[in-house]
């Protein structure tokens, strides 16, 4: 069985198990402080997905969803995350499992709408001597690949959009993908490279009015491109 977590005013965020044992006690006795509980990457993604959901829900204005996002993704400690969601209702109840997550919302309007669907499991691929053209669908969470010799494009025009979230798995060794994004991403490089690096178009460098796109992976002698999505006509309008 998996376990939630609950926010609440009278409750610590994530609090430390140690909290709730006899130990801790002790250390209030003597007046030692608790240590601060390190953050993950699956932390920061729920915390990323209650910010969708408050943009869905009309609470956050892009400029808002930017600025929080920013924040979440530079936390470090647990800490540090419940001032980005401490006033959004949507942010009371976090679950460190995806299996507890409830679907993501979708609200009418087209694709630009439809809140990424963060926790959820990502696509597996990988380009060995070759590559193929992948657009992962509307509300995907974005994927994972491997790159060896070869490389895929990606279009991720139906999964970009307001308030969206889209997390590439990417390492390389020799290797690289194209990446195609429509105006508007804000992409986020955190990518450990060695002799490599990826080439994100200052076209492409969005100011996140159209959702996040966050890189990650390890790049040997390699490294991939990011590039305005030239079927793209506009925020929110594609042609197909």
């Amino acid at each position: 069985m998996t376990s939630g977590l609950i926010v609440d005013p009278a409750t610590p965020f994530l609090a430390a198990p140690a909290a709730r044992s006899s130990g801790y006690a002790g250390r209030m006795a003597d007046h030692t402080p608790a240590p601060r509980l390190r953050i993950g990457d699956a932390e920061r993604d729920e915390v990323l997905r209650v910010l969708q959901e408050a943009h869905a829900a009309g609470r956050l204005d892009i400029a808002e969803v930017d600025d929080r996002q920013d924040q979440a993704l530079r936390a470090k400690y647990v800490d540090e995350l419940l001032p980005v969601v401490a006033d959004l209702p949507e942010g009371r109840r976090l679950r460190l499992s995806p299996d507890d997550a409830p679907p993501a919302p979708v609200v009418a309007g087209g694709p630009a709408q439809i809140p990424t669907r963060v926790g959820a499991p990502l696509r597996s691929s990988a380009a060995i001597l070759s590559g193929r053209t992948i657009v992962p669908e509307q509300g995907s969470p974005g994927l994972e690949s491997f790159a060896f010799w070869g490389g895929h494009d990606i279009y991720l025009r139906d999964c970009m959009g307001p308030g969206a979230v889209v997390t590439l798995e990417v390492s390389a060794i020799m290797a690289g993908h194209d990446i195609y994004v429509p105006p508007g991403v804000r992409v986020v490089d955190d990518c450990t490279a060695i002799m490599a690096g990826n080439d994100i178009d200052a076209a492409a460098q969005g100011d996140g009015s159209n959702g996040t796109l966050i890189l990650r992976g390890f790049l040997f002698w390699a490294g991939h491109d990011v590039k305005l999505d030239p079927a793209t006509l506009g925020p929110g309008t594609y042609r197909r």
